[in-house]
This record gives structure tokens, C-alpha cells and sequence, in this order.
């Protein structure tokens, strides 16, 4: 039975809007749990533009299921991890500009440098997962850098245009999950995923975990935030 974890940084977004206190991500999160989910997930970004420190430190003090702490692959970030000590670090890109993350984590690329920072997090006791597109030379790279899990990310899945085109984006997902099988990783799957789309993930019964947020937080608008994340996690919990 897959996992839901509902990722609270669009709830802060909304707060930071009008720079005032309210919506809390703090209470979404203890009622995201009370409501189904599995997990909590935030990102503390370098411009701190949404989720900021002291929700991080908050949110480690009353999260009681477990804290995804989403942060990019750099000392500062992996400092305030190393003090914080979430249950989870998921590594993602990350650019000044971005309206949301734009896809995964390159790191092949980046071998030398996130196999360093994967060592870091591990040898304190926080396993690593790393958010990277379904490809096979992606994951790969995240076994060789020491990764527990990976996120596949599902960005392209969710925004393709016709039928035709999502069930290709679905395919290469379905071998990425695949690929990660065989080498021994974890999975996990999250971006633009939502009530409708997500239904064809029942195909896939390796993936352990969905991470998602800003479905929840728009329908949530409308009938309530409890109510949006026990639908949520009702449909995952049917894979």
C-alpha cells in the first residue's frame, strides 16, 4: 500500500503573499496527519521565499509521522540539515527564477559533488533520496552516489498535452521504476501530480510514496483542508 506525504510549501506560499502569519503551515501539517498523510514535506529554499527557518524548526518539533526536508545540494543547506536533523533529505535543483522546480536533480553530472553531501547526511543518520527525471542514467548516478531512495519526478507526466503524450511520459516512468528495482533503491514519485492524473499510478505498485502539494492546497480552497488530503490519501492507499 503506497504512502501519501503532502508537501506544506504552497500553504507558506500563501502566507508570504500578504507577508503575514496566517495560513500556518505548522497547523496544515498537523492536520494533513490527522487527515491520512503519511509524511510532511518542506523546502527550504536559498531565498527562503516560502517555507523559512523557524517553520523547519517548528515543523521538526511537532511533525509526528515524518519530516521531508527538500533542499538543495549546497553547505549551507547541509549545515542546517546536519542541526536539524529531519527524518528525510530529498536533494532538488534548484534556480533563483523558478516558479517550481523545473525537473530533476542532474546527478550525473554531479557525481563527485553529491556523492560528498550524500555522505555527509548518511554518516549522521539521515537517509538521502534524490529527485531525478525517469532516466536510466539519472538513477544509476543516485545509486552510485550513495542515495536510499529516489523520487521520480512526474513533472512531464503531468503536463502533457493528450493522451498520446501522457501515456509515453507514463511509459518512461514505468522503466525508470524499473531501473531503480534493480538497483536496489526506494522509490518515491511527486510533481503535478493531482486528484485525476494520479489514478494511472496504480500501475505501479513499487512506488512506496507520493509526494504532493499544490493539488491538495487548490482543492483545499474549496472544501477544506482536512477533507482535500483524506481524499488524497485514499486514492493512494488504493495502490
Amino acid at each position: 500500500m503506497a504512502r501519501l506525504a503532502v508537501n506544506v510549501d504552497h500553504v507558506a506560499t500563501i502566507r508570504q503573499a500578504r507577508r503575514t502569519i496566517e495560513p500556518d503551515p505548522l497547523l496544515a501539517a498537523g492536520i494533513a496527519e490527522l487527515a491520512g498523510a503519511e509524511g510532511i514535506i518542506c523546502h527550504l529554499r536559498e531565498d527562503r521565499r516560502h517555507i523559512n527557518d523557524r517553520d523547519l524548526r517548528l515543523l521538526r518539533e511537532t511533525v509526528k509521522t515524518k519530516l521531508n526536508m527538500e533542499m538543495a545540494a549546497v553547505g549551507e543547506m547541509v549545515g542546517i540539515a546536519l542541526e536539524i536533523k529531519p527524518d528525510l533529505v530529498t536533494l532538488v535543483p534548484e534556480k533563483r527564477m523558478e516558479l517550481t522546480t523545473e525537473g530533476g536533480l542532474d546527478v550525473a553530472a554531479r557525481t563527485g559533488e553529491i556523492d560528498k553531501v550524500c555522505e555527509r547526511l548518511r554518516s549522521a543518520g539521515i537517509p538521502v533520496s534524490l529527485f531525478v527525471d525517469p532516466s536510466e542514467a539519472q538513477i544509476r548516478a543516485a545509486r552510485q552516489c550513495g542515495g536510499d531512495i529516489v523520487e521520480i519526478h512526474t513533472g512531464r507526466y503531468a503536463e502533457a498535452r493528450g493522451e498520446k503524450e501522457a501515456s509515453s511520459e507514463f511509459e518512461r516512468i514505468s522503466r525508470a521504476v524499473q531501473v531503480a528495482l534493480e538497483a536496489g533503491l526506494r522509490i518515491s514519485a511527486g510533481h503535478g501530480l493531482n486528484y485525476v492524473n494520479i489514478k494511472r499510478f496504480k500501475a505501479i505498485p513499487a512506488i512506496e510514496e507520493y509526494s504532493i502539494g499544490h493539488s491538495i492546497v487548490a482543492r483545499a480552497v474549496i472544501v477544506g483542508f482536512a477533507k482535500a488530503v483524506r481524499t488524497m490519501a485514499e486514492l493512494v492507499e488504493g495502490f
